[in-house]
């Protein structure tokens, strides 16, 4: 069955958000000293050289101290302490703001004996109730929830992965193509979280640009009659682009932080949460695609150039702009 031209329609509905990765989430860690004090590191990611205006609010008894802030290559971290006159476990807290921000925020709580509470905050659930000890599988939905969340707002990604299915023609073509750039992008995911592999984030956003760039030069070829080099090796093209794909996801991970004592079970769930994310965006896409093609029955080569002229202009403003921040670093 030929998918490539349901899926042009979806094209035209990635086309309005012109950002990929530009906010992460925020980071809050509460290092315990005892029951009542907590030593605390607050990353802000900035948004257009500015950090995110978000403040922790601890229970009444509480008060936050902040003791200094640098700023670091895309966030601002701030260092400081919190003292209760009572233990705040199982009380509200909030980050105050970050119902005006996207981004998601991560707070974790260490005990002195080394065992890690983690917890996931959005924009629009800010509130928590601060956390004792979780167990592994606390840590394994945090940690999938933020891959599934990252995936389907990484939209530089998901134009790449929308591209490809334009490409591919048939189900099973699909089917070997999202498992090569699954298992490519798992791989250099893990490793560079791992720290195994280090390679700097600048230039691998740019080169993801410019990656989604020739997936769209050969959607709009293909519009015109012309099968380049990845529509004919869809598997092999996505296996090595993935491996690109994968440095950029691993980023996104460590700017979240792992918990030293569950690394494996965080790592493998966020591994997991992105690919369940990548699927959930693939199937939606052929759906919706499908419905609007039996509704419009527009000429499938005008579909795919105007799909591919839209993958092919967001993916030339990212790369200018990513290429730009590289030579004013």
């Amino acid at each position: 069955m030929k998918i490539g031209w349901w899926l042009a329609f979806m094209i035209l509905f990635l086309c309005g958000p012109a950002v990929a990765h530009e906010v992460r989430p925020a980071y809050l860690e509460l290092r315990a000293r005892s029951d009542t004090t907590f030593d605390m590191m607050f990353k802000l990611p900035s948004l257009g050289g500015r950090p995110l205006k978000v403040s922790l609010v601890m229970p009444e008894g509480c008060k936050v101290q902040k003791t200094g802030a640098q700023e670091t290559p895309g966030a601002e971290v701030i260092v400081g302490q919190v003292v209760c006159n009572a233990t705040p476990y199982g009380r509200s807290a909030r980050l105050e703001g970050l119902q005006n921000t996207l981004t998601d925020a991560l707070v974790r709580v260490v005990q002195p004996s080394g065992e890690v509470a983690t917890l996931r905050l959005t924009p629009e659930d800010t509130s928590f109730s601060v956390p004792k000890p979780t167990s592994r599988l606390d840590v394994f939905e945090t940690y999938g929830a933020l891959g599934i969340a990252h995936i389907l707002t990484g939209f530089d990604h998901l134009a790449f992965v929308a591209g490809l299915l334009l490409l591919v023609g048939t189900f099973k073509r699909l089917l070997t193509t999202v498992t090569a750039f699954t298992l490519a992008h798992s791989l250099t995911l893990t490793a560079a979280t791992l720290g195994l592999i280090h390679v700097p984030q600048a230039p691998v956003e740019a080169l993801i640009a410019l990656s989604i760039l020739m997936v769209a030069a050969e959607v709009v070829a293909l519009a015109g009659g012309v099968k380049g080099p990845i529509a004919d090796r869809p598997a092999r093209i996505a296996f090595t682009f993935g491996l690109l794909h994968g440095l950029g996801f691993a980023s996104a991970l460590r700017e979240a932080g792992l918990p030293p004592q569950e690394i494996p079970v965080s790592l493998l769930a966020f591994n997991l949460g992105v690919e369940a994310g990548q699927v959930m965006f693939i199937l939606a896409a052929t759906l919706i695609a499908y419905i609007l093609g039996r509704a419009m029955r527009l000429p499938r080569l005008t579909l795919l150039r105007v799909a591919g002229y839209a993958i092919g202009g967001l993916a030339a403003f990212w790369f200018i702009d990513r290429l730009g921040a590289i030579l004013t670093a």
